[in-house]
């Protein structure tokens, strides 16, 4: 996997088939599609940044790559893509052999632009509206309040914050004037248009309401005082901010022993998309939501505030009893496609024992690129850590990003079929768009509303070239090429285009199958299929997704295993394919086709953080490490097998959600005894220590932060600890 390892530390990206079959009936047979796994804003220590505008192919609008063909002496440079001939603009005039522009060096095929007239632009500051669910006990909400005090203070001066809190109604606060503190509330059950809020509002109180056009911002008629009122900085309304939440209380209105409380969470969403696409539209804003529990008023109600009815389960929606959840889905895609539009994110943090509606919210959070964490309480590490995590700068920052456009270029014989991932279909037509689609297609440019250093893109290609066709050019012209263009907000809020241009060899006849094999990188093909059939999952009546899996090892097996036919015993795999079949194992037993014991939040929650993250976070989710410690060798690998338990090791679990130091019995009974605190006993207060650093550096470096549990053996987490 090295060769893999080193390409994705170059340019972010991971390919199934590094040698691409040639045709589409090749591409059939080799089973896995075609497709690439990329992260567009992926952090490199030595990434150069040119401070000019790209220069674009006349033709196919791809930029100037180190796989263009120049003639230095006319001042031509030709388009890997199009094969279009381009001249150079007179500020390339000096160029030759010897004095190369940044975008020309053979080792820079990952490039960022950050031209002068973005430099020069004046930038938006980051917009944080948080939403809190008041509907929680007192404990809950003392927690919440300390979390969001904390957040608070770690966010940047310039930084424009608004509070909603919401119950049987919603609540809008104005921070602006901190001397008496002030909300505007509206009926959780009615639905809120931005005309109306505005009004109720008093938006227009100082500054009459313009007869005509789109009223969007301060530039397009807004008063900009009304929107100071609502979005202050958060070096001013600090002491507001914490006026307010001092005294917040649990929503006040009565709730009937047997029924559940009255919780308006899609009006307060609603409301919160509109004031921010009223004040601040096309600018890098977040909504935080904060749920404690299920949805029971507005149409993003997913259960009824009677308690006899029970909440919907994986059951019921295979049977389509669920008389709340198309609606609930239907009313959060119209909010997607309203973020979408605004530019604007939509953050989730799910803090319950019971549902809270994550799996009908799913669309919203996943289309605008949003964060989501799901834990059982407010007072919970997991959701404590993460909320940290977002707001914290440093080395372990998440590089929040916004307003990006991700768009695709590639060569003639290749097709884009669509995208899986955080990101919302631009609906960009063009000739290099597939008629078949996975995830989603019929478009080669994408909004990515907001993105960091994590967020992960599966692309999914389909090779056009029939059997025959052009095959004679081989030897002359035997490469595809692709380029990944990504135009987002920096986090210091400059505008920057980054660019990912990627060349690879397709082969095909006969001969083939060596080569394929020789580019097969096992890990990305099984990220790649676990994306493909949970998607699948969830857009197909019917799917069997056991027997599709099974099916497609079997084709690939079949296609690429050394065998005699009708004998068994003289079956083999490359070593290229060997850890494949257990991926495909442990993708039949996980959670994200596996919902038994699993609530529909849980499934949509799972399914959400695979589709956004990274190869080796997403091999951890389908196939945990374990790491053995013991005195007599160093941390090794161990087989995820009861066999690997022993009294006298230490291991340490990986499976991405959770992390557990579990020791064995003779190691527990040493270290309850003391024997690590004696000086004489320092070896094994260094293999206690061991797992403890490497799980701390896990932890440091993941989002959602994982819950970390250390337990012994023959006993459970309570007997030792648990975070």
């Amino acid at each position: 996997m090295t060769e893999f390892l080193d390409l994705e530390s170059q340019d972010g990206v991971r390919m199934p088939w590094n040698v691409v079959p040639g045709t589409r009936q090749e591409s059939t047979n080799c089973v896995i599609p075609v497709s690439a796994i990329y992260t567009p804003i992926k952090a490199f220590p030595e990434l150069p940044v040119l401070p000019y505008s790209p220069l674009r192919c006349r033709t196919c609008r791809s930029i100037l790559n180190p796989f263009s063909i120049v003639d230095f002496a006319a001042k031509l440079w030709i388009c890997p893509f199009c094969f279009q001939r381009n001249h150079f603009p007179p500020h390339y005039a000096s160029i030759s052999d010897d004095n190369l522009p940044g975008e020309l060096f053979p080792q820079y095929t990952t490039i960022e632009y950050a031209s002068p007239e973005e430099a020069n632009r004046p930038s938006m500051p980051p917009v944080f509206v948080f939403v809190l669910d008041t509907c929680i006990i007192e404990e809950e909400l003392g927690f919440l309040k300390s979390a969001l005090l904390q957040a608070i203070g770690l966010l940047p001066g310039n930084a424009l914050v608004g509070l909603v809190t919401f119950g049987t109604l919603v609540q809008v606060h104005e921070l602006g004037f901190g001397a008496m503190p002030k909300s505007y509330v509206f009926k959780g059950s009615k639905e809120v248009t931005k005309e109306q809020l505005l009004e109720q509002m008093c938006f227009f109180a100082k500054k009459p309401k313009p007869a005509t056009g789109v009223i969007a911002g301060a530039r397009d008629g807004l008063d900009a005082e009304s929107i100071a009122r609502f979005l202050v900085p958060a070096s001013e309304c600090e002491f507001a901010f914490n006026a307010v939440l001092e005294e917040l209380q649990r929503d006040p209105w009565p709730v009937p022993a047997d029924q559940r409380a009255s919780r308006c969470t899609s009006t307060a969403l609603s409301v919160s998309a509109c004031l921010l696409g009223a004040c601040v539209p096309g600018s890098g804003a977040r909504i935080m939501a904060f749920i404690g529990g299920p949805s029971t008023e507005g149409q993003g109600a997913i259960v009824s505030k009677n308690l006899s009815e029970p909440i919907r389960s994986h059951k019921d929606l295979d049977k389509d009893s669920v008389p709340h959840y198309h609606k609930a889905v239907k009313f959060y895609e119209g909010l997607a496609k309203q973020l979408v539009n605004q530019g604007h994110v939509l953050d989730l943090f799910a803090c319950a024992l019971d549902q809270v509606g994550v799996a009908e919210l799913k669309v919203a959070v996943e289309r605008t690129g949003g964060l989501v964490v799901l834990a059982e309480s407010f007072g919970h590490s997991v959701f404590k850590d993460s909320v940290r995590r977002v707001f914290q700068s440093g080395e372990h920052d998440l590089g929040l990003s916004s307003n990006g456009i991700f768009e695709i270029n590639c060569s003639k014989d290749v097709k884009v079929q669509g995208v899986i991932g955080p990101c919302a279909s631009l609906e960009k037509k063009g000739p290099i768009c597939s008629d078949s689609t996975i995830g989603q297609g019929h478009t080669s440019a994408w909004k990515l509303c907001g993105l960091d250093k994590a967020t992960t893109l599966c692309i999914f290609f389909e090779i056009a070239r029939k059997d025959g066709q052009d095959v004679a050019m081989q030897s002359t012209n035997n490469l595809f090429y692709f380029q990944f263009l990504t135009y987002y907000q920096h986090i210091s809020g400059q505008m920057r285009l980054r660019v990912t241009t990627l060349s690879r060899r397709w082969v095909a006849g006969s001969g083939s199958i060596q080569e394929l094999i020789a580019g097969f990188d096992q890990e990305a093909a099984a990220v790649v299929l676990a994306r493909q059939v949970s998607f699948k999952m969830e857009t197909e009546a019917d799917f069997d997704p056991i027997r599709w899996l099974d099916r497609s090892l079997i084709h690939l097996c079949s296609r690429f295993g050394d065998y005699q036919k009708d004998n068994p015993s003289t079956f083999s795999l490359s070593p290229r394919f060997s850890i494949f079949p257990q991926f495909i194992f442990h993708l039949r037993r996980s959670q994200f086709l596996q919902v038994f014991n699993n609530s529909p939040d849980e499934t949509a929650y799972f399914r959400m953080i695979l589709n956004r993250e990274n190869v080796a976070n997403s091999v951890v989710m389908i196939q945990p490490s374990l790491i053995s410690y013991s005195f007599h060798t160093g941390p090794e690998p161990a087989l995820l097998d009861v066999a690997a338990i022993a009294a006298d090791r230490i291991l340490l679990l990986d499976a991405f959600f959770t992390v557990v130091i579990f020791h064995g019995a003779t190691i527990a009974q040493w270290r309850k005894a003391g024997y690590h605190n004696q000086p004489e006993h320092q070896a094994f207060a260094q293999l206690l220590q061991g797992p403890v650093d490497d799980a701390d550096s896990i932890i440091k470096e993941r989002f959602p932060v994982p819950r970390l549990v250390v337990c012994d053996q023959h006993g459970s987490q309570v007997s030792c600890s648990r975070i």
